[in-house]
């Protein structure tokens, strides 16, 4: 690819220069270039580390898959510094690929105790509206969801209020009090994925899903 053999003629270690230093004529290749290369690579870490993992669950009890999952978020984060991560774009309905949120974890993978099991985790987000819903799907008709309202702290974080909380069957529901409030780093966003990390120290990986959910 062009981006990756722009990559390969600039100095070791990376460096930004003026292109004419590199090149005889002007180049169309610069910084930003090689940047999106390295950002691409460490994307593809990350995706690769978390494949096998069972969105998290297997994570639990490997502290040295945990560390390197971090390693690779923390290198995406770096790579992200300074960008906004809370415009229009993050509105989205978000599909886990990969968290450690005890909680979620916990009913995905003790659904099997009600007789069901956990489909999509997803985080449903609307910027413009100020919400943001926690949802975990129980297929075909179950669904537990939690209401929040948000608010843009900064160009990466947002806080979030729990307003409300449902557990819903296919000819029932109960509803559950709000419980909690805090905040969430979204610590790198592209039209694929986005990689947060909230005020308890935990982080989630989650990919733009192929539908948007609804209540």
């Amino acid at each position: 690819m062009a981006a990756a053999t722009a990559s390969l003629l600039l100095p070791k270690p990376f460096k930004c220069q003026n292109p004419k230093s590199v090149y005889s004529h002007p180049a169309k290749f610069t910084c930003s270039s090689s940047v999106t290369t390295q950002t691409q690579s460490a994307k593809q870490d990350l995706l690769s580390l978390i494949a096998d993992q069972d969105r998290g669950l297997k994570t639990q009890n490997d502290q040295q898959k945990r560390s390197q999952i971090v390693e690779a978020i923390d290198a995406m984060a770096a790579l992200a510094a300074g960008s906004v991560t809370t415009g229009d774009s993050l509105s989205a309905t978000w599909r886990l690929l990969w968290t450690t949120e005890k909680e979620q974890l916990f009913i995905i993978e003790k659904a099997y105790l009600f007789g069901t099991q956990a489909g999509d985790v997803l985080q449903v987000i609307d910027v413009h509206n100020r919400t943001l819903n926690n949802v975990i799907t129980f297929p075909p008709d179950g669904v537990f969801f939690v209401r929040s309202n948000i608010e843009i702290a900064s160009p990466q974080r947002v806080n979030f209020r729990f307003t409300s909380a449902l557990l819903r069957g296919k000819n029932w529901e109960i509803p559950l009090p709000p419980f909690g409030q805090g905040w969430f780093d979204t610590v790198y966003l592209d039209d694929d994925i986005r990689v947060a990390e909230d005020i308890r120290g935990d982080y989630l990986v989650v990919e733009r899903a192929p539908y948007t959910w609804k209540e």
